[in-house]
């Protein structure tokens, strides 16, 4: 979708794709609305020139709608950094690969009206991007309701990783040290006593402590790590990624909505 020869999103697409909502969007949008620039991040289409642009894009523009803002990569990326998680910066690199980037190789140029060649070429320009940027939508959607299935509030990064076909889990603490989210808080005892880093911690771990007491003269404090949302996501996307640590058995097939509830793998 082009205005004024830029590629642009809609709030609802842009929501979609950044695992939010079109309101949260918007509110994030009044809370900052001094550090957004008509034409440069955001386009605002009302009136006569809203009724023009819906009979090319009727099926993204609600027949009741009296005004629509239309977001440039600016203003795209102001959003992903205001969410500031691992899904909206995903998406966001998607778009800037994939779809605000295709003028590039196309152009965004407005055809000569007539010449029926450039003119047909430029319309199917427009219905590539158009495509383009649903399949991406589509995409992320179903990339966030995987995501979601597989989450669970509490859950340990390798109690998570049970849940995805494949990954040896005996290698993921130790996997996670090389990507700096934990240490080994007991070096030289006979097992492993994982803290998280400052780096993953609040972000994409936290920890939780319980007290242990074998016997009335001795306790101690043992520590679990807990998987957060975007840790989570940073996760999977290493995962269907082929970055985590796999079993020599795995069959190559990753983890899907409808096998989640098998539980182990």
């Amino acid at each position: 979708m082009t205005y004024r020869n830029q590629r642009v999103v809609t709030t609802d697409s842009l929501a979609a794709g950044y695992g939010t909502t079109p309101v949260r969007i918007q509110q994030n949008f009044a809370r900052n609305e001094q550090r957004f620039v008509e034409g440069k991040h955001f386009f605002k289409i009302t009136g006569d020139e809203l009724k023009s642009f819906r009979l090319s894009f009727s099926d993204v523009v609600n027949k009741h709608t009296t005004s629509l803002i239309l977001w440039t990569e600016r203003g795209a990326s102001r959003h992903a950094k205001m969410l500031e998680t691992e899904l909206a910066w995903d998406f966001f690199e998607q778009l800037e690969d994939h779809y605000f980037n295709l003028r590039e190789v196309h152009g965004v140029m407005l055809p000569n009206m007539s010449d029926p060649i450039t003119l047909a070429r430029a319309w199917a320009d427009a219905m590539e991007a158009k495509q383009q940027a649903e399949a991406l939508t589509h995409q992320q959607a179903e990339y966030i309701e995987h995501l979601e299935s597989l989450f669970t509030d509490g859950l340990s990064p390798v109690q998570f990783c049970k849940r995805l076909n494949g990954v040896n889990t005996s290698k993921i603490s130790a996997w996670l040290v090389s990507a700096n989210w934990l240490y080994d808080d007991n070096p030289e005892g006979r097992s492993a006593q994982w803290r998280v880093r400052s780096y993953a911690r609040d972000k994409y771990l936290t920890e939780k402590s319980s007290k242990v007491s074998p016997n009335s003269a001795v306790s101690f404090t043992t520590y679990q790590p807990v998987l957060l949302r975007d840790g989570a996501i940073w996760l999977y996307k290493n995962y269907l990624k082929g970055k985590l640590p796999m079993k020599v058995t795995w069959n190559g097939k990753f983890t899907h909505d409808k096998e989640l509830a098998g539980g182990d793998n």
